[in-house]
């Protein structure tokens, strides 16, 4: 039972983090690691400014609860706080893993499972390296306030992590492969997931050839979709960049028009997967926030700061990347909305363009890059010979009025390796993704 200091606002947000790494290099066993750590963070606020501590001695919270008090100015009226009113309160338990923890599964048996994948990268001699990853990360978090909030939530993924290269006469080429679920039972009997994407690797390593340099229209697969969304628009959208940034804030007006009238971005807390938080780490409670409408600019990602100082209302994106840190504006699953066509009828209006499969990297703000890992020519309305692109790039405002198609089916992924990476906070898991879509004007490297 903590005690709250007297006039002062506090918070505590207390994590049990398990997670397994087991890798196999080159079919040799390299790490077999289990870890836990259980660690909390403490914020006061006086009014005037913020103090933290982050601490792994969950004994000894009321000893950092009441050192942080000391330096903090009492407020009789911290309640009226601008700050401290945008907070809410819940009081809820969302426990929906206990039953399937993978943390109840033992190191041997998760490694007996990434054994049986093994012989499906052995079939391809033309792999010169490979990595075979188990992961897997079980969260339980307690959020409790002087408010009065108190939630507990857990979260949780494992999966099978296949990266390689390979090698076909003069061309290397990197490929991967992530089967990620929520429970260690839907890992099983996946192999030939693997087999078709090096197959599919392979067959482009052999036949790809240099693009031509020029502008096109490109269709996008819907992992490519959702790192554009993330990286071009989802950073955008997040309100501690607009904060005294009198510019920004005019050409993020809500209200103004961005894309077609079918275009629609969402974040939402709310989807299992890496941006599952159905309470921020401020205690928010996750909702499905539309950044974009009908095309139309309709909300933006907030803390309780950031919503107080833009006066607009809360939308569960307060996140750190662990008890360490105090959390900052962050996105959680960001994707774009479906269409009504399929993805061929998408493709069929094409005379020459590009269809971009998968990627390597992307990143954007203001302008937007995309390093494809594999892309193909559009000829005559059909998906043509594989190419080698080094880049796709465009003007995030102006590239969202030069969508014009959307599948009528969205897929939604997460990275088990890496993540989102924003100031110091680095790698926070996310979830993305959208329908396959078309888009004109790309300007393609």
């Amino acid at each position: 039972m903590i005690h709250f200091p007297k006039d002062l606002y506090t918070d505590i947000r207390i994590e049990t983090v398990y997670k397994t790494m087991i890798l196999i290099e080159n079919f040799q066993l390299k790490q077999k690691k289990v870890k836990e750590e259980k660690g909390a963070m403490i914020r006061i606020y006086d009014g005037s400014r913020w103090y933290y501590s982050a601490t792994t001695d969950i004994s000894a919270l009321q000893a950092e609860v009441d050192k942080l008090a000391e330096m903090a100015k009492p407020n009789p009226f911290i309640n009226s706080d601008p700050i401290v009113k945008k907070f809410e309160v819940n009081k809820e338990a969302m426990l929906k893993y206990q039953d399937s923890n993978v943390s109840k599964i033992s190191a041997g048996e998760k490694q007996s499972l990434l054994d049986t994948y093994v012989p499906v990268v052995k079939e391809f001699p033309q792999i010169k390296m490979s990595r075979i990853y188990y992961l897997d990360k079980y969260t339980e978090k307690q959020i409790i306030s002087s408010k009065g909030t108190d939630v507990k939530f857990d979260s949780q993924y494992c999966c099978i992590t296949v990266r390689y290269r390979m090698q076909e006469g003069d061309t290397p080429h990197n490929g991967s492969r992530d089967i990620y679920e929520m429970e260690f039972k839907d890992l099983a009997n996946r192999q030939d997931e693997i087999r078709a994407e090096i197959n599919k690797d392979l067959q482009y390593c052999t036949k790809a050839v240099p693009v031509k340099p020029g502008v096109y229209t490109c269709v996008l697969s819907p992992v490519v979709t959702g790192v554009f969304a993330h990286e071009s628009f989802g950073h955008k959208s997040e309100s501690d960049f607009m904060v005294g940034d009198e510019t920004m804030k005019r050409e993020w007006q809500n209200g103004k028009v961005v894309g077609s009238q079918n275009l629609n971005i969402v974040d939402t807390g709310l989807i299992e997967g890496a941006g599952y938080v159905p309470f921020d780490d401020e205690g928010t409670k996750a909702r499905t926030n539309y950044i974009v409408k009908n095309g139309v600019l309709t909300g933006r990602q907030h803390s309780c700061n950031t919503a107080m100082a833009i006066d607009e209302g809360l939308t569960g994106n307060a996140r750190a990347v662990s008890f360490e840190y105090e959390p900052i504006v962050r996105m959680t699953t960001t994707y774009i909305e479906a269409g009504t066509q399929t993805m061929e009828e998408l493709v069929s209006s094409i005379e020459e363009g590009i269809y971009i499969d998968s990627i390597k990297h992307g990143s954007g703000m203001t302008t937007f890059t995309i390093a494809p890992n594999r892309a193909y020519m559009i000829r005559n309305g059909r998906i043509a010979e594989p190419v080698r692109i080094s880049v796709i790039t465009g003007n995030v405002m102006k590239t969202l009025h030069e969508i014009d198609g959307f599948s009528n089916e969205v897929e939604l992924f997460s990275f088990p390796l890496g993540g989102c990476g924003k100031m110091e906070q680095f790698p926070l898991s996310v979830g993305f993704g959208g329908p396959y879509i078309r888009v004109n004007g790309i300007n393609v490297q």
